[in-house]
């Protein structure tokens, strides 16, 4: 039995689940973040909790420092040593542009020309020396970019994914004369055909990977400082943990840290609940995340672009995040247009109710007007603001502009907030050609079971699922979350052509290193798994389908067919006179850690005996309908098992739920609140 404590940052508040096994009890705390060293937050938010950290057994992190470091451009200065004439592959790139329309837009890439140096060197596409390798010019360049003041370097060789020991050479080379480790082989990050993608994917790696450490390590020791005698987990934007002994070394692939843990806690929980197909919805305080999980298992991608020409190719949960969150600012643009997001008023001085000097309406100030949000049950208030101040401030800068009321503001804000994440889940979802009408829709989040209703109705998803603990749900996923490495090796032949016991030995190969790792983080795991996929293509085309494959056993006609399946179910379309290309084998090599207990987030003592016994109060509430009177029930007192009808809300520390008046809802024995909304004829809005 243990303490385990599951640690979420986010652009406004730190969530932190500790789970006490022996007591069977849990611990919640919701602490605004700390911008300017987010480890003060997650100190902050442990010392909450009142246990001591010597007591704690496993501590797990999600964190947005390095997408924070990245989108912000507060990154390590990087040096890369390149191939004789690939110089300027960063800026090259695809055929893309910054804006989809004329010719403006700006570029900037993560490494300056002048830091990025060529040495001779040269394989061919099929791993063969072309030119050798000048060594002593390796380690002129390192000593070089060293002198300009580059505090990572990234080696990046043409054609490396073929044949790495040029790479590797260099590397060895780089970190006779280089001052610290923060040396990256871009053929380890991504062995993976495509140049542009895996020199943009290195750098970042590089550009954030001293961030990171330096994070880590003062993270790493305050803890030790205070009592805790265990190692660090950090989330990975693949839904899996990783040792922070190790992190550093692949910090690219923490990006999305944070929204990955919310995606693998929507999986763990609605599975459990008996909804392996559901669509999440994570709105926060700064944005909004949205991702589809399959059968249980949150979908990922390799090919995450965090901005224009910043592709990003390790493997990541596939999760869409706007500008709309909570704290998404109201305002009326120069053309009369009603704009929400994505500038934000983030955790300072944050929405105006919050009284922290905060002058701008933003969706929690609207929700708050229209009665949705209780102003004497919102955190993180320094002053208390009255209703009337906040109507003022919706009424000067979206009501007057626009000829409405403040209460008319506030519905427009939230109308216009809810399309803007409508169309995110649209993406999420048919864009892998899954109808959003098949699933259900789990909200959580700190504000997401405020909208979840209304956006399943205009997507006409049928069932909302709001979990235990809304608010602090990426916590929980941290908590739930397996370890999890993924690898990936170039084939790029005919299917005709593939070698199957060689295709056989790749996927072995990858599981052998898969278990080295894992053993050696020494993480407690109960057991282990294996996930193995193919990116396949017909020959001619540039974009990949990703199938999954039944073990390690590789068949061509098998192979095939099974492309040809993923193709149609895809696109419905049969292509029998083209041939398809195994371009790449992937593994993802996950260690078990021990399943969580969701009856743990239940405390059984406040239940009431009836629904009345929860009722907190009755108070007006805006709905699409106008004003009705509305029951206001405290969720932690309600009944499990129990039943009602819309209009209601339900209020609980970290978020609030709104039923509209045609909904039904019922609590399951997990204590999840299973919401039906009704659909129209029309189908989709």
């Amino acid at each position: 039995m243990s303490k385990v404590v599951g640690c979420d940052v986010g652009g406004t508040f730190t969530d932190l689940m500790l789970i006490d096994e022996a007591a069977g009890v849990i611990h919640v705390t919701k602490v605004p973040t700390t911008v300017e060293n987010q480890a003060f937050g997650v100190l902050a938010a442990i010392e909450a909790t009142g246990v001591p950290l010597g007591e704690i057994d496993s501590i797990v992190h999600g964190t947005t420092a390095t997408t924070n470091a990245l989108l912000e451009r507060k990154t390590a200065k990087v040096g890369v040593i390149t191939t004789k004439g690939f110089r300027d592959i960063l800026e090259l790139g695809r055929r893309t542009r910054p804006n989809p329309y004329g010719l403006t837009g700006t570029f900037r890439p993560l490494v300056p020309r002048d830091l990025r140096l060529e040495v001779a060197e040269r394989m061919s596409a099929e791993g063969e020396v072309v030119t050798p390798l000048d060594e002593e010019a390796v380690r002129e360049a390192a000593r070089v970019l060293d002198g300009l003041g580059c505090e990572s370097l990234l080696i990046h060789f043409f054609n490396s994914y073929a044949n790495p020991a040029h790479e590797r050479r260099a590397v060895e080379i780089a970190r006779e004369v280089w001052p610290n480790r923060h040396v990256t082989a871009g053929s380890d990050l991504v062995p993976q055909f495509r140049e542009y993608e895996r020199g943009v994917t290195g750098a970042v790696n590089a550009a954030i990977r001293p961030v990171l450490d330096r994070y880590i390590q003062r993270l790493r020791d305050e803890l030790a400082s205070r009592g805790y005698g265990h190692d660090l987990l950090l989330m990975q934007g693949n839904g899996g943990t990783v040792s922070s002994s190790i992190v550093a070394e692949s910090a690219a692939h923490t990006v999305l840290s944070g929204p990955a843990a919310g995606a693998r806690a929507a999986a763990y929980t609605a599975t459990a609940a008996g909804f392996p197909n559901v669509v999440t919805y994570d709105m926060g305080g700064t944005s909004c995340d949205v991702a589809l999980i399959k059968d249980g298992v949150p979908q990922v991608t390799n090919e995450f672009h965090l901005e224009y020409a910043m592709p990003i190719h390790v493997p990541m949960v596939d999760i869409r995040t706007i500008g709309a969150g909570g704290g998404s600012i109201a305002s009326v643009d120069d053309a009369g247009l009603l704009q929400v997001g994505p500038e934000s008023a983030g955790a300072n001085p944050g929405p105006v109710c919050y009284g922290r000097g905060g002058k701008r309406p933003t969706v929690t100030d609207a929700n708050l007007i229209l009665g949705r949000l209780n102003p004497k049950g919102l955190l993180a208030v320094d002053s208390p603001v009255s209703p009337e101040d906040v109507a003022t401030a919706l009424e000067r800068d979206v009501g007057k502009p626009l000829g409405l009321t403040a209460q008319e503001a506030a519905s427009a804000v939230i109308r216009i907030a809810n399309d803007k994440m409508a169309g995110a889940l649209r993406m999420v979802s048919l864009s892998r050609g899954e109808d959003p009408r098949d699933f259900a829709l789990f909200a959580f989040g700190g504000a997401g079971p405020v909208h979840a209703v209304a956006l399943a109705r205009e997507l006409a998803i049928p069932k909302v699922l709001v979990p235990v603990r809304p608010g602090i749900t990426s916590a929980l996923g941290c908590l739930a979350a397996d370890v999890r490495h993924d690898y990936a090796r170039t084939v790029n032949r005919l299917v005709q052509d593939v070698d199957e016991e060689e295709a056989q030995a790749i996927l072995e190969g990858q599981v052998e290193e898969g278990k080295a790792t894992i053993r050696g983080e020494e993480i407690e795991i109960e057991g282990f798994e294996f996930i193995h996929e193919a990116d396949m293509q017909f020959q001619g085309q540039s974009h990949v389908l990703r199938v999954t494959l039944p073990g390690t056993e590789i068949r061509r006609e098998a192979l095939r067919e099974e492309f040809e399946r993923a193709y149609w179910s895809r696109f419905e379309v049969d292509l029998p006179e083209i041939r398809p290309v195994l371009v790449t084998l992937r593994t993802a090599a996950i260690g078990k850690r021990k399943d969580v207990s969701l009856k743990a987030l239940i405390d059984e003592s406040k239940r009431a005996p009836d629904l009345a016994g929860a009722l907190k109060e009755r108070r007006r509430v805006w709905f699409e309908e106008g004003w009705a009177d509305t029951p206001v029930y405290d969720r932690d007192r309600l009944p499990t098992g129990v039943r009602f009808d819309g209009p209601a809300i339900v209020e609980q520390l970290d978020t609030t739920t709104v039923v509209e008046p045609d909904n039904r809802v019922e609590m399951d024995d997990d204590g999840n609140l299973i919401i039906s909304v009704p659909i129209s004829a029309k189908g989709y809005a």
